[in-house]
C-alpha cells in the first residue's frame, strides 16, 4: 500500500489534518465529485477512488498532457488511491459494498438510479452503516423528470440561466471559461458533507446529502437571482458591466485592460481625484450610484478617454494607492505571478509536478499534499486484499456492522 509519494518536494507534513481518520469512498468522476473529494483529501481524509476498467473519463480528456496523464485528471485527483472495480460483476459489487460499509463518507455522481442498480444506494447501505454520510451529485436532481436530463456543466450553465447573463449585450450567450457550475456543485457538496459530519458528531447518525448542478447554478446566481425573485426583473447580458454598480467593469488603458470596481461613494470620489475629474462630483448625473447606473454610457466614455493615458501599471498603482479597487486583466500565467508577488503560496510541488494548492489556509490543521493523482488501479491489489479479508477484530466479517478495521 502506498503511504504517500517518495519525492522530497512533497510536503507529507507532520501536522494532523482536520479530517484525519475520515475514510471517503469516491465513486465520482469528471469534475464536481473529484474536486470535492480532492479537497477532503487535502484536509487529511483518506480517499479511495473507485474507477471502472476504462477509468475516469478525464484520463482521456487531453491535450494537454503531463507524463502520460492529462492535466485535467491530475488537477483534481491528488491525495487519492485508485482501485478498479467493475460494478457489473458480483464480486466487485461485493468489494464496493464492503468499502461503502467501512466508509465515513461516500461521494457519487453516477446517473441517478445507477448506484441503486448495484445495491450501493443510500437506502441499501444505511442500515448496515448508519454513520455513513452519503453525498449524491446529479445534474438536475433525483426526481423522475430531472433524473433523465444530462448532467454536464455546459448544459447546466445554459439551462440554469448563467449563459443568459454572460457575454456582451449585442452578442450571443456565452459560457464561463471554466466549468464553474461543476466547481460550485463540488463546493456545495463539500459543505453538505462537512455539515453532516458535524451533525454526526452530535447525534451519531449519518445522512443523505443531495446536490445538483441546477440548484448550485441558481444559488450561485446570487444577486441576479434575487433581482428576479424579489423585483420581477429578468437580468440580461451587460458584458463586463455590473447591473447595479457603476463604474464596475473593464476599461482599456494604453497597454491592455484593467478592471475598476468603485462600489462606494468614497471610492468614486477617489477615482475622480486620481483621474483629475473633480467636476464630475458636482454633476447630478453622477452624484450617486443610482444616477451613475442611469448614465453609465456617458460616464464610461469620460473614464475611458482619461484612462487611455495610463498604462496598466500606472493605473493600478495610482488607484490602489487611493483606495480604489483596481486590478489588471491577467492571463493565468500572470495570475500565478501575482500570487507569488503577494507572497501567497499557491503552488504545491508533488512528485516534481506543480499543482494549485488547496485554497484553505488553516492555522492549526493546514492542508497538505501527500501524493499526486494515482495511475489507474495503482492501489488495486492492496485495497482488494484489505477489502477481502474474511474477519476483523470486532466485526462479523465483510459487510457486517460494528467497529470498522483500520484504514488501508
Amino acid at each position: 500500500m502506498r503511504n504517500g509519494p517518495s519525492s522530497d518536494d512533497t510536503m507529507s507534513g507532520s501536522v494532523a489534518g482536520a479530517l484525519d481518520g475520515i475514510l471517503v469512498a469516491d465513486f465520482s468522476r469528471v469534475l464536481a465529485g473529484p474536486y470535492l473529494t480532492m479537497l477532503l483529501g487535502d484536509l487529511g481524509a483518506t480517499v479511495i477512488k473507485v474507477e471502472s476498467p476504462e477509468g475516469d473519463q478525464t484520463r482521456g480528456w487531453g491535450p494537454p498532457w503531463r507524463d502520460g496523464e492529462t492535466t485535467y485528471f491530475r488537477g483534481v485527483n491528488r491525495n487519492k488511491r485508485s482501485i478498479v472495480l467493475d460494478l457489473k460483476k458480483a464480486e466487485d459489487q461485493a468489494l464496493a459494498r464492503e468499502l461503502a460499509l467501512r466508509a465515513d463518507v461516500l461521494v457519487e455522481n453516477l446517473l441517478p438510479g445507477r448506484m441503486k442498480s448495484f445495491g450501493l444506494d443510500y437506502a441499501a447501505l444505511q442500515p448496515a452503516n448508519p454513520g455513513l454520510v452519503y453525498c449524491s451529485l446529479s445534474g438536475f436532481g433525483s426526481q423522475p423528470r430531472g433524473a433523465r436530463l444530462p448532467g454536464f456543466d455546459l448544459v447546466a450553465q445554459a439551462a440554469g440561466g448563467l449563459m443568459s447573463i454572460t457575454g456582451s449585450a449585442e452578442g450571443t450567450p456565452m459560457k464561463v471559461g471554466v466549468a464553474v457550475v461543476d466547481v460550485l456543485c463540488g463546493l456545495h457538496g463539500g459543505m453538505g458533507v462537512l455539515a453532516a459530519l458535524a451533525a454526526r458528531a452530535s447525534h451519531g447518525r449519518g445522512q443523505l446529502v443531495e446536490v445538483n448542478l441546477l440548484a448550485s447554478t441558481l444559488s450561485g446566481l446570487a444577486n441576479q437571482a434575487a433581482a428576479f425573485l424579489m423585483a420581477g426583473e429578468v437580468p440580461g447580458r451587460l458584458g463586463n458591466a455590473h447591473p447595479s454598480v457603476v463604474p464596475y467593469e473593464v476599461f482599456e488603458v494604453a497597454d491592455g485592460d484593467v478592471v475598476i470596481a468603485a462600489g462606494t461613494e468614497r471610492q468614486f470620489r477617489q477615482l475622480c481625484s486620481v483621474l483629475d475629474l473633480g467636476e464630475l462630483l458636482g454633476d447630478e448625473r453622477f452624484a450617486t450610484n443610482v444616477a451613475r447606473v442611469q448614465n453609465r454610457v456617458l460616464l464610461r466614455k469620460i473614464l475611458c478617454d482619461r484612462l487611455a493615458g495610463f498604462t496598466r501599471a500606472e493605473a493600478t498603482e495610482a488607484l490602489s494607492a487611493a483606495g480604489v479597487p483596481v486590478g489588471p486583466v491577467n492571463d493565468i500565467a500572470d495570475a500565478f505571478k501575482l500570487a507569488r508577488d503577494l507572497d501567497l503560496e499557491m503552488l504545491w510541488r508533488i512528485d516534481g509536478i506543480d499543482h494549485v494548492r488547496s485554497p484553505f489556509f488553516l492555522s492549526e490543521n493546514a492542508p497538505t499534499p501527500r501524493s499526486g493523482a494515482p495511475s489507474l488501479d495503482a492501489d488495486g491489489a492492496d485495497l482488494r486484499e484489505w477489502l477481502s479479508a474474511e474477519h476483523f477484530p470486532g466485526t462479523g466479517g465483510p459487510g457486517a456492522s460494528g467497529p470498522r478495521p483500520a484504514h488501508p
